[in-house]
């Protein structure tokens, strides 16, 4: 595709409470705007690892991981590598990124390494319409790394007591990051998952979240699914392990929403 800018548009998937579908929502959301014809680029840089499990990336395949790309300095084409989806790639995380907030902390641009890596001109050869970057479940220096590197800011937002309190932080530190490194970094939306009717507190936090947020809160909320839950252990997304279950039709409607904001910037916060 590649026909909106020369640039991608860069997407940091963030919330700093852990469980709440946030890598689940970075594979899927990531394999379905490549269903769409879109090049797309998943940077995992949580130390867990999860995106790069649930894609297929075994431990002894992550010889050099993001961890290089931001802390060593190796070049896109050491890191990326394809996945077993069609027009998906993957920068792997290991356990080696859990020691680079302490190593960069002294680093005169410790908050712009990220945003440099993907900026540098030897990106531009593989034409990513799209690069989404899986944080860590934490306000850390990487995190800050990713809202400094990237155009918009998605949230998954678990659908459960106290979901909408974790929020206030994270919106903080989006002010704060636009402030001093990022003028330009906007909401690109808060996503409901885990979402089930049959629960009244879903109601409840939906209702709570659109009356909060507003337009900021999506459409599309991302069901309960047992199939989401199962894809991850066979290292796919949920679209190529089950493509008719419902999470599989939420995950694509989500791309499309995403996609539609894109081609339409009114649609979303400045």
């Amino acid at each position: 595709m590649h026909t909106l800018s020369d640039q991608p548009h860069i997407i940091a998937l963030a919330n700093q409470k852990g469980g709440v579908g946030k890598t689940t929502t970075a594979i899927n959301l990531a394999a379905g705007l490549a269903e769409l014809g879109n090049r797309v680029l998943l940077v995992d840089i949580d130390p867990q690892g999860n995106s790069s499990t649930g894609l297929g990336v075994r431990p002894e395949g992550r010889k050099l991981t993001s961890y290089d790309l931001i802390v060593e300095g190796a070049v896109p084409q050491d890191v990326v590598r394809p996945t077993g989806v069609p027009s998906l790639w993957i920068i792997p995380a290991n356990a080696d990124l859990s020691s680079a907030d302490l190593e960069i902390m002294s680093r005169e641009k410790r908050s712009f390494l990220l945003h440099d890596a993907l900026h540098q001109p030897l990106m531009d050869e593989y034409q990513f319409d799209y690069i989404l970057l899986d944080c860590p479940p934490s306000l850390s220096l990487m995190t800050i790394n990713a809202l400094v590197a990237c155009d918009s800011v998605l949230v998954p937002l678990q659908c459960e007591f106290f979901a909408l309190e974790g929020l206030s932080q994270l919106m903080l530190t989006i002010r704060d990051v636009r402030r001093s490194a990022n003028p330009s970094l906007r909401i690109e939306g808060i996503v409901l998952t885990m979402y089930d009717l049959r629960n009244k507190l879903t109601a409840q936090v939906e209702a709570d979240a659109r009356a909060t947020m507003g337009e900021l809160v999506m459409k599309t909320t991302i069901p309960r699914n047992v199939r989401v839950s199962e894809a991850p252990s066979h290292a796919m997304p949920v679209l190529t392990y089950e493509p008719l279950s419902k999470g599989a039709v939420a995950y694509r409607a989500l791309a499309k929403e995403i996609a539609l904001r894109r081609k339409n910037p009114m649609l979303t916060e400045a």
